[in-house]
């Protein structure tokens, strides 16, 4: 597979204060940030969604890594699979049986969160053609409407963040080498 090779020889002020503001919040700048920063709507996008999506969707931080990592596993998103495992490992506060299980493609101990991955895959998979019996078995495992609509969010989130690391083949932080990821 052809993967683009990006110069990243200067970085747009918008861009720069998002990569600041990220190094602040983690203590680092993620590889996929600094790639996303060519291209600075790409990055403002990005960044605005995911931060949303963490304020905003009405997930906890358990659910909100069970909607990325569930996406990222479809879309075979090796960075973001590797990325989110160590985050739901040392800041979300994902039980590592949940984390392993979705990167092992198998159900969730979890009835409401295995739900909850089996759904935001079906989005994923289905780019949201899902069947009235989808949505009411999502509904049924004790989910609402406005709930169908959070899982959307974090799948365009990671389509964004996927697509980037599939074209760019981006270089795995050292950070996230001990949950690193390969289907």
């Amino acid at each position: 597979m052809t993967h683009l090779k990006l110069k990243n020889d200067t970085v747009s002020l918008l861009s720069q204060e998002i990569l600041e503001k990220t190094k602040k919040g983690l203590g680092f700048v993620p590889n996929m940030y600094s790639v996303m920063s060519n291209n600075t709507s790409l990055l403002d996008a990005y960044s605005y969604s995911y931060n949303s999506f963490r304020k905003n969707s009405g997930f906890t931080s358990v659910e909100q890594e069970v909607v990325f990592l569930s996406a990222a596993y479809e879309n075979e998103c090796n960075y973001c699979m590797a990325a989110h495992s160590f985050v739901g490992d040392k800041m979300s506060g994902v039980p590592t049986e949940i984390t392993d299980a979705i990167r092992d493609g198998r159900e969730l101990p979890d009835a409401k969160l295995s739900a909850l991955s089996v759904f935001t895959r079906l989005i994923t998979s289905t780019r949201a053609n899902v069947t009235n019996e989808d949505i009411t078995t999502f509904l049924n495992a004790g989910y609402d409407e406005n709930a169908v609509l959070g899982v959307i969010t974090g799948v365009g989130v990671k389509t964004f963040s996927n697509y980037v690391n599939h074209l760019v083949n981006t270089p795995l932080d050292e950070m996230f080498n001990e949950r690193k990821w390969s289907k």
